[in-house]
């Protein structure tokens, strides 16, 4: 017995001192190391993120439907839960990690696959557009995050016949890109503060959307009745920004 007490001591305080458990999964894991400093997401980074907003969506299924329900169909909430529960077997599962841009893809074919309406092809393109942009590769600086987030938002304008200024989920996307480009070109090797700007201006985009009418989807059915409301869509992206700058500040130490 105490042999056993020993060899569980020496486990949890190597996963301590040699990486950090990941704290949005369902068991106790030793991951590979994050980049250190954190200059860049390798796949566990980037596993964690993945996690991380899903969990988000999962926590706030009805608030998101709710949301949805004053001028749209209600739906919101669980569409994207139902995309993330799926993505959440598949990381459980035997999920392909071989490379970011495997993982990636293989997150968005599970989201387009299970989430219905209009969530289910725009944001399963989006991770579908990212994973095509970092096929290969086991690391990704702040600029290559860019690359794929500029490809992801061009997938969803396209899936979604939006652009920005139709108070869409664009419209809290597009700025916080735009803050990790500003930093990509600044101080590339701050990746968590590019995060935190980004996630600022996500969250920004709530309020000053809010007098927008709505002109995609549901929504838009009540043209200037959408006046004063928030768009789900956007408030989701911000909630998920902020679930990422903490999942990023936990294991840079910051």
């Amino acid at each position: 017995m105490l042999d056993q007490l020993i060899t569980i001591y020496f486990l949890v305080f190597s996963a301590a001192l040699f990486g950090r458990v990941n704290r949005f999964s369902g068991f106790l894991a030793i991951p590979e190391r994050f980049p250190d400093p954190m200059n860049n997401l390798n796949l566990p980074a980037i596993e964690l993120c993945i996690r991380a907003i899903a969990k988000v969506s999962l926590d706030n299924e009805k608030y998101f439907c709710d949301l949805d329900g004053e001028m749209g169909d209600a739906d919101f909430g669980k569409t994207l839960a139902d995309g993330f529960r799926a993505i959440l077997a598949q990381l459980d599962g035997s999920i392909d990690r071989s490379s970011i841009g495997a993982f990636l893809i293989k997150i968005g074919t599970t989201f387009a696959g299970s989430a219905g309406g209009t969530s289910g092809p725009v944001w399963g393109t989006a991770f579908l557009r990212a994973g095509t942009n970092s096929k290969g590769k086991q690391a990704v600086t702040l600029a290559e995050i860019v690359v794929m987030a500029r490809a992801a938002i061009q997938g969803m304008m396209a899936r979604g016949n939006a652009t920005q200024g139709d108070k869409t989920l664009l419209d809290a996307v597009i700025p916080a890109v735009d803050k990790l480009d500003e930093f990509s070109k600044s101080t590339p090797e701050d990746l968590v503060g590019a995060f935190r700007a980004a996630a600022a201006a996500a969250e920004a985009a709530i309020e000053f959307t809010r007098s927008w009418p709505a002109k995609r989807g549901r929504q838009s059915y009540a043209g200037d009745r959408t006046i004063g409301t928030l768009d789900p869509g956007i408030v989701a992206v911000a909630m998920m920004m902020k679930a990422i700058v903490a999942a990023l500040e936990t294991n840079d130490g910051a």
